[in-house]
């Protein structure tokens, strides 16, 4: 099964566990019935916001629906083995193509953070949607620069610079100009 649909499956088979249903549950989440539908059945990524808020909605942590084993112990990946990509989507439906996450601790239970590798390819400013869920952020720039909307401000960051960031404000992570970027980004919310 591709990750794509992994995540959707997981949802619905933990909802379903609970016996909550999808209308239910889109309500407690604050996302529209379409929008979970679309996760469920048909594979759609939801954003990395509406991942969160499905989770609290459901008393679980973001782990849940990301992990592929169960390993108590210390995790390691070496280089050039990050695990299979995500792209997660707004709620139009689509994916956010130029936000590719690689996860870095799939296989480590009971975390309480989620960190990834993030390829940022550039993209229109039309593109760009603001989120906001609960939690904390650490973004570190690998390669390039990027751009970071953070509710009113923006802030570039180049090579070597980093930023942490309470995820309740609105912000948006994208690629500053036309060249491509990778960062690390480490998210924590509270379960």
């Amino acid at each position: 099964m591709n990750s794509k649909n992994k995540i959707g499956k997981k949802i619905k088979a933990f909802r379903e566990f609970r016996q909550v249903n999808r209308e239910d549950l889109a309500l407690k989440a604050n996302l529209d019935p379409k929008q979970l539908e679309y996760i469920e059945e048909k594979g759609t990524v939801p954003s990395l916001g509406h991942l969160i808020k499905i989770t609290r909605a459901l008393g679980v942590r973001i782990g849940t629906f990301l992990d592929d084993l169960d390993h108590v112990g210390p995790v390691v990946v070496r280089a050039g083995e990050e695990k299979s990509t995500l792209s997660f989507s707004t709620k139009d439906k689509k994916t956010r193509e130029h936000l590719n996450f690689y996860s870095l601790a799939p296989d480590k239970t009971g975390r309480h953070m989620e960190p990834f590798m993030v390829e940022i390819e550039p993209a229109n400013e039309s593109d760009y949607k603001l989120s906001s869920h609960e939690g904390e952020e650490f973004i570190y720039v690998l390669e390039g620069a990027i751009e970071i909307n953070y509710g009113k401000n923006i802030y570039q960051l180049d090579k070597g610079d980093s930023i942490y960031l309470d995820s309740i404000v609105a912000h948006n992570v994208h690629a500053a100009g036309k060249q491509a970027a990778k960062i690390m980004a480490v998210i924590y919310y509270p379960v």
